[in-house]
């Protein structure tokens, strides 16, 4: 990998990753006394996928949070796209071009899986609260074209035969393809995965790698996961920030990150001083 701080870099295969688009600055995250993230930087470059790694209560799904604004750090500063991000509820967060999956699954049970795909539109929903009662107008012309979109992902991730089922009826490693659906559907500049993989089997865990790196391929989506799975890791990200005890111990390529002695010591549970 050929790194350059301004321009990204070349990956081993020939991708080319291009600038910085977000960058954490000394994020310290506090609840009550209890430090759940502390004095951590990284940075996340457009194009690349960008994989937050660490045992379990590490903080990884708090700077997560962080990222897509349900929570606000007390210490530090969030970049995007090179300017510095005043503290912002999720929705305002969403509406910059960044979707998220959840660790628990959070679809609506009762409702079919084309609906659920469309809530992913809702921020590019505009036409009044009439015209969509009547749906005339702008509102029948949104409809078509957020229809076209939600159809292409639903086609992307082959999930054209359940998309008349209601999500509750569905196996959970699909309700996890439909959850990504929904995010996709946003058309996200950069795309936030928690634990895409968590509870899957070796047949499902293979699906969801492809369609991560088909997104990241063919959308040029810029992806940040968290993943416990570490052969999944490897095999998926660019880069790997590692986080132990609310800090950060690695950073740097999965070659660099799976031979870092820190890394090593934190997964084997060496004792910490």
């Amino acid at each position: 990998m050929m790194l350059d701080a301004s321009e990204g870099y070349t990956t081993d295969d020939g991708r080319k990753i291009g600038g910085v688009v977000m960058e954490m600055k000394n994020i310290t995250l506090r609840f009550g006394g209890v430090v759940a993230i502390k004095d951590i930087s990284f940075d996340i470059r457009q194009g690349e996928i960008r994989a937050i790694i660490g045992p379990n209560g590490a903080g990884k799904s708090s700077m997560l949070n962080v990222i897509s604004g349900f929570y606000n750090p007390q210490d530090g500063e969030v970049w995007y796209q090179g300017a510095k991000r005043p503290p912002m509820k999720p929705f305002q967060v969403a509406q910059q071009g960044i979707a998220r999956t959840f660790q628990n699954i959070a679809l609506f049970e009762g409702m079919t899986v084309l609906d659920n795909v469309m809530t992913g539109r809702i921020r590019q929903m505009n036409a009044g609260l009439l015209s969509q009662a009547l749906w005339k107008g702008k509102a029948e012309n949104e409809e078509i074209k957020n229809r076209e979109v939600v159809e292409k992902v639903i086609d992307f991730l082959e999930i054209q035969a359940i998309r008349k089922t209601p999500v509750g009826r569905l196996p959970y490693g699909l309700k996890k393809r439909v959850e990504l659906a929904r995010a996709l559907a946003a058309e996200p500049s950069i795309l936030l995965l928690d634990e895409p993989m968590a509870g899957m089997n070796v047949e499902e865990k293979e699906d969801m790698s492809r369609f991560i790196l088909d997104v990241n391929d063919e959308f040029g989506t810029t992806i940040a996961l968290i993943e416990h799975d570490m052969g999944v890791v490897m095999d998926l990200s660019d880069r790997v920030v590692v986080m132990d005890y609310g800090k950060k111990i690695g950073d740097g390529t999965p070659d660099e990150v799976r031979n870092n002695q820190a890394v090593i010591d934190a997964y084997l549970g060496v004792a910490h001083d």
